[in-house]
């Protein structure tokens, strides 16, 4: 037997271990405060890696909320002067005969481009599939337009045409978009937008999705109802999470080397009977709105777009002043014309969303100044064929009847089952030139402050120039109620109590947890 230990009999007669002949038997246990001391280890390192992921989650949304902007975005044309700008628009409202009617121009002027372009057509939409739900059925405008584009490639081979979207027509990655293969086949280029490298505008969010699931993809058998469209292919759950980052290129830009047009309006089924409107113009302009959208295939990998040869006689001639703007550029040219009309002036606005609070207190101090303020805001309560609950403009026209009663003047677009998805300003002026600024932008945060990708154009003309006496014609029209009910009275869709809606939408603005 070892002399290092020995077997001792207690007097129970149980057999013990002992570490040596004469010594007392005993179990060796951890003291007590090893295990305290131990547990304490663990606890400790919980806390810290749980600090360092707070920190590290701080990080993330600080920069990625603040970071510098890819090259390119937020961009601002120089001014240019030309003869012809058009105003177009399409115009849904209630008939004597049928539940709605619609005038329609800019989708079938956009048609007419398709054909007339010789050199190269360049498209940037937000919206373009023919998902809707399933007890819905809308004109087939995406598959017109892409068996269009197909058509006129064809027949002119050497036409080089770009088609720019948004990752939300295949769902975030769950599957492919037949319309968009459809053009991959037929030579057309087409380009996903890659969206995460723009600022993020749900960053407490967005900082959770970019450390622990963006590394996984989307793509994948969707096994997820689609809740955008009932009738579209199912989603992953990694699209949804992808989706709730509520980031897009938000653009509606139609260029040729004859013309460009920039809209409201998506090239959506779903979308086809939202009134909206949209301005056409040519010559050197185009050049900065190809260089724009350069931009948005540089950080997309979408390689490069044709040149536009301009003309620097053009530059100082005709009668309107035009710009492009894109992104944070619309903000700051959308603060300084309404910050410029005063008594005298009339300010009008049809929006589809209303929510900037810069923009809201322009309205009132321009309104303060003498300037008679008219706002054509939708009633928010229809989102393609589903049910809205009126955020964000009915708490704001809430709280704009409230803090300047009789200064504002708001009506209610009387939609049916489409949007009043118009986003144009015009400031009629008494003395000097009139302006007009419309396109994709809506006057929300996101919208404004170079989160999304958005593009506007920005006219000056004076008030008897053709173009500035058909916008104002249309503003007095859906105003009036001139041959049609296009426009309800504020009291039609202000609630009484909207503590709730009030209180939701200020958590929303407050979080970033918007559509809007």
């Amino acid at each position: 037997m070892n002399n290092e230990e020995s077997w001792t009999t207690h007097r129970s007669g149980t057999i013990m271990r002992g570490s040596s002949p004469g010594r007392p038997a005993s179990n060796k246990r951890p003291k007590s405060g090893s295990r305290r001391s131990f547990s304490f280890s663990r606890g400790r390192i919980l806390k810290i890696f749980l600090a360092l992921c707070v920190l590290w989650l701080l990080a993330v949304v600080l920069y990625q909320m603040n970071k510098p902007l890819p090259a390119g975005i937020s961009y601002e044309s120089p001014v240019y002067r030309t003869d012809r700008v058009d105003f177009l628009y399409d115009l849904t409202y209630p008939a004597k005969t049928s539940e709605f009617t619609q005038d329609r121009q800019i989708f079938d002027r956009t048609i007419e481009m398709i054909g007339e372009a010789e050199r190269f057509i360049v498209i940037d939409v937000f919206l373009f599939n023919d998902y809707t739900h399933k007890d819905q059925q809308y004109p087939e405008v995406s598959a017109k337009l892409a068996r269009t584009l197909i058509e006129r490639k064809q027949a002119v081979p050497d036409l080089d045409i770009v088609f720019i979207t948004d990752e939300v027509n295949t769902n975030y990655g769950s599957a492919p978009n037949a319309l968009l293969e459809r053009l991959k086949k037929a030579g057309i280029r087409v380009v996903m937008t890659d969206v995460d490298p723009l600022r993020d505008s749900t960053p407490l969010y967005s900082a959770v999705w970019r450390t622990f699931f963006q590394w996984f993809g989307q793509s994948g058998e969707g096994r997820i109802p689609n809740l955008m469209a009932s009738g579209g292919p199912d989603i992953t759950l990694r699209s949804y999470l992808k989706l709730l980052n509520v980031k897009a290129n938000h653009r509606k830009a139609f260029i040729t080397e004859k013309g460009a047009l920039v809209s409201s309006g998506n090239i959506h089924d779903a979308s086809a009977y939202h009134s909206n409107v949209a301005l056409e113009v040519s010559g050197p302009i185009i050049g900065d709105m190809l260089q724009a959208e350069q931009a948005v295939l540089d950080l997309s990998g979408g390689g490069t777009l044709p040149a536009y040869p301009a003309d620097d006689a053009e530059e100082t001639q005709g009668q309107y002043a035009v710009q492009y703007l894109t992104e944070g550029k619309v903000y700051d040219r959308l603060l300084k014309e309404i910050g410029s009309a005063s008594s005298g002036d009339t300010v009008w606005m049809g929006m589809f969303y209303l929510a900037d609070k810069k923009v809201i207190q322009e309205l009132s101090a321009a309104a303060d100044r003498g300037a008679k303020v008219r706002l054509v805001l939708d009633p928010n309560e229809n989102a393609f064929g589903r049910d809205k609950i009126g955020i964000p403009n009915r708490p704001v026209a809430a709280q704009l009847h409230d803090e300047a009663p009789g200064k504002i003047e708001i009506r209610w677009y009387n939609t049916t089952k489409e949007q009043y998805h118009t986003k144009m300003l015009f400031v009629q002026r008494q003395n000097g030139d009139s302006s007009v600024l419309a396109g994709s932008t809506n006057f929300t945060p996101r919208n404004l402050k170079d989160y999304n990708l958005e593009n506007d154009l920005f006219v000056e003309g004076a008030a008897d120039s053709e173009m500035i006496g058909e916008v104002q014609g249309y503003f007095e029209r859906i105003w009036t109620n001139d041959g049609a009910a296009y426009t309800l009275d504020l009291e039609e869709h202000l609630e009484a109590t909207t503590w709730l809606k009030d209180i939701v939408y200020r958590i929303q603005m407050r979080l970033g947890f918007t559509t809007f």
